[in-house]
């Protein structure tokens, strides 16, 4: 059991949920500031980080067993853990339906409407996986889902939802579908061989990193449009100022003709942005605000 946990974790990528982890405790810290002028509590955290490893570990998993026959013909996924034999599609369920146990049990544990958005959360987890087969905004659907990280942060302890809140969850997925396109170049020509769909496919790489930059321009805006809308300050504008340039560098390093660094490009310039706008409006409303 042991060695099928482990190898479920390597093919969930269990490590890459520093994607959206640390914008869910923005959207908590934020939202409790903003709406109840207090910081989030020790309880409220943990039933956060609770729902986040189940609602990730359940979207990876669903996605790797709707995608296993695509993953087996596609010579970059092919080592998968499902078409490789390494795990059954029945074991692989089973941890689904055990992460979305968790994922219920801890939004249970936060408040009422937590739990009513949790039909709209598994769906959209669901539905990210098919759209592919049918159509190139696959990417503003994932977008909208992995956006649910901050809106769920933000609704676990203030119980609603604000203009802020929105905002900060459109601009989580704008961010998300940008470096999704980027990812999807990797791919172009495996997915018109299969007829599957994705914006490199549809308008070729060089035009999809255009929209992928511009997409990543919106999300700048759109963080600095919360500076306006919160109780933020400098101490967040400069975080923005850090993921701007972050945001910058990501680009100068995949050109259309090279893609050599794209993995650098997608997991590690994403994963260090989340955790620097979370560190820095954890420093904006929490260490600044207490001494």
């Amino acid at each position: 059991m042991m060695s099928k946990l482990r190898t479920f974790l390597e093919m969930i990528k269990f490590e890459h949920t520093i994607f959206a982890l640390p914008f869910a405790y923005m959207g908590a810290i934020l939202g409790a500031v903003t709406v109840d002028g207090r910081l989030p509590g020790w309880s409220e955290c943990g039933w956060i980080l609770l729902a986040m490893v189940g609602a990730r570990t359940a979207a990876m998993g669903l996605n790797r067993v709707i995608d296993k026959a695509i993953d087996a013909r596609n010579p970059r996924t092919a080592a998968r853990a499902i078409p490789a034999g390494l795990l059954k599609s029945g074991e692989v369920i089973v941890f689904i339906i055990i992460s979305l146990v968790l994922l219920f049990w801890a939004a249970s544990q936060l408040n009422s409407l937590s739990v009513k958005l949790l039909p709209l959360a598994v769906f959209m987890l669901v539905l990210y996986s098919y759209t592919k087969r049918f159509t190139w905004a696959c990417h503003l659907v994932l977008g909208l889902t992995i956006g649910l990280a901050p809106l769920g942060g933000w609704v676990a302890v203030t119980g609603g939802v604000t203009p802020a809140s929105l905002v900060l969850y459109i601009t989580v997925a704008i961010w998300t579908a940008g470096f999704d396109i980027i990812y999807a170049c990797q791919d172009v020509d495996f997915d018109r061989k299969e007829g599957l769909h994705s914006i490199p496919a549809r308008f070729g790489i060089t035009r999809a990193l255009d929209i992928a930059r511009a997409f990543h321009a919106f999300t700048a805006a759109g963080f600095a449009l919360l500076l306006i809308m919160t109780d933020l300050s400098w101490w967040y504008f400069a975080g923005i100022v850090v993921a701007a340039a972050l945001l910058l560098y990501e680009h100068r390093l995949v050109k259309p003709n090279d893609l050599s660094r794209l993995n650098a490009a997608f997991f590690t310039m994403n994963g260090i942005l989340s955790a620097v706008l979370f560190v820095f409006t954890f420093i904006d409303l929490v260490v600044v605000r207490t001494w």
